[in-house]
């Protein structure tokens, strides 16, 4: 890793590039601290000290703590986020926008601009829900219209602005842009939560034996989990094809053998994502609205869905809601991967292509095959899943250890820095072609 960047600083263009992604990231974390006009940051603050439910602890972590301090950027990307995985969808499911995705760049420049304007009407969505549900609750100076309008334009403006931003990166900077963008507001919360196992488990120890076992302790799981997550990133089956040969003339052409790659976690993170939200959308309904904390059996139910109430030892009841989430994981990792994986499309591709996996036919039977192979990876990819997020949740119930970085986020940290080197290198690579084919 360190030898890549200090490669890629040797070279002018990708220097430049990573220069101009790292400003563009100090211009984020000051936007992220700018204030939106008429609202009452210390009244929200203490609110969210008191109320504040898992849903909303990570919400603040992939803002890099912007929604905490109602500042511009308070939205922050989630409404792409949310744009792009509703286009992904549509696109299996609308025609229309199937050809157009297959329709070359073109067809990608359309689909990208529909997802901006997605992005921006969900944007003004959220932020109308937000600035009416705080104005009746007290939070702004004032409840009138001119407020009201001026924390909705703020805040469709702000991600909108980060969306921009986002895009700059990706075409004169390195890696994904919105990648990196919510990269950076995951990592910029953590010194805080690292700072809050500090004083919980190493500072609050009785002897100074206890703190070192629990800093170990800490720094292990840390570091399991982060090697646990490289490898599941990059593990992959590796699907065998064989290209019959053809006479072209007098030539024989083709006849190479290559492979199919099959990656073991292709949803990504995006089922725990769909899993969180299912999960915490009535709670976060009831906590604006006030409810949920009473004894009641809908109080209860709410706590079940709540991760903050799992795996604690004195009230097992509510870890019902864990095996839930992880039937949820399971399930939206299937239904993700056969949304984006269609074995019958590639099967067929390869018999066009005169290509064949050895020692299966053609057509049908290569789609089976191919099916088969994928349900397999699929449940260990989710079952991977599965104990990455499990376990902070398993040390939040059981020892209190309260961090807003969890296994997602430590996935998507992960997944970007990977695929961000592996950009750079490949940059790297063309570059020395180039100079290779001009000597």
């Amino acid at each position: 890793m360190l030898d890549t960047l200090r490669n890629a600083f040797k070279i002018k263009d990708i220097r430049n590039r990573i220069i101009f992604t790292f400003l563009m990231l100090i211009v984020i974390r000051i936007g992220a601290q700018l204030p939106i006009p008429g609202v009452n940051r210390a009244l929200i603050e203490s609110w969210f000290t008191e109320r504040g439910t898992d849903a909303f602890n990570f919400f603040d972590a992939i803002t890099g703590g912007s929604f905490l301090q109602m500042s511009v950027f308070a939205l922050s990307i989630t409404p792409y986020i949310t744009s792009s995985i509703i286009m992904q969808l549509l696109t299996i499911a609308i025609p229309k926008l199937e050809e157009m995705q297959k329709d070359g760049e073109d067809g990608r420049k359309k689909i990208a601009e529909i997802t901006r304007y997605l992005t921006v009407g969900l944007a003004l969505i959220e932020s109308t829900a937000l600035a009416i549900g705080f104005g009746r609750s007290g939070y702004l100076q004032k409840f009138d219209a001119l407020t009201v309008i001026t924390v909705i334009l703020t805040l469709t403006a702000g991600s909108a602005v980060l969306m921009w931003l986002g895009e700059r990166i990706t075409e004169k900077g390195v890696g994904n842009g919105i990648s990196i963008v919510l990269t950076i507001n995951i990592i910029s919360t953590m010194p805080n939560d690292f700072a809050s196992l500090y004083q919980q488990f190493i500072a609050s120890s009785r002897n100074i034996g206890w703190a070192v076992m629990a800093a170990v302790v800490i720094v292990a799981i840390i570091l399991g989990m982060v090697v646990f997550v490289v490898l599941l990133q990059g593990g992959q089956r590796k699907i065998p094809v064989q290209y019959s040969k053809k006479i072209q003339g007098r030539k024989q052409v083709g006849g190479q053998s290559t492979h199919i790659p099959m990656k073991v976690n292709t949803a990504g993170v995006i089922p725990i994502i769909f899993a969180q939200s299912l999960l915490q959308f009535p709670v976060v309904i009831a906590t604006i609205l006030g409810k949920g904390n009473g004894t009641g059996i809908g109080s209860k139910i709410l706590h079940g869905l709540s991760q903050q109430y799992w795996c604690n030892p004195k009230e097992p009841i509510y870890s019902i809601g864990l095996l839930v989430y992880i039937i949820l994981v399971i399930a939206f990792a299937y239904f993700y991967t056969s949304v984006t994986f269609n074995p019958l499309e590639i099967a067929n591709n390869m018999k066009k292509q005169g290509g064949f996996i050895p020692g299966i036919r053609p057509g049908k039977p290569t789609s089976d095959y191919l099916n088969r192979i994928l349900n397999y990876i699929v449940f260990i990819g989710a079952v991977a899943l599965v104990i990455v997020a499990i376990v902070p949740i398993f040390f939040n119930g059981v020892f209190g250890a309260s961090v807003s970085f969890g296994g997602t986020s430590i996935i998507i940290i992960v997944g970007v820095v990977i695929e961000t080197l592996k950009q750079i290198e490949s940059q790297m690579r063309v570059r020395y072609y180039k100079g290779f084919l001009n000597d």
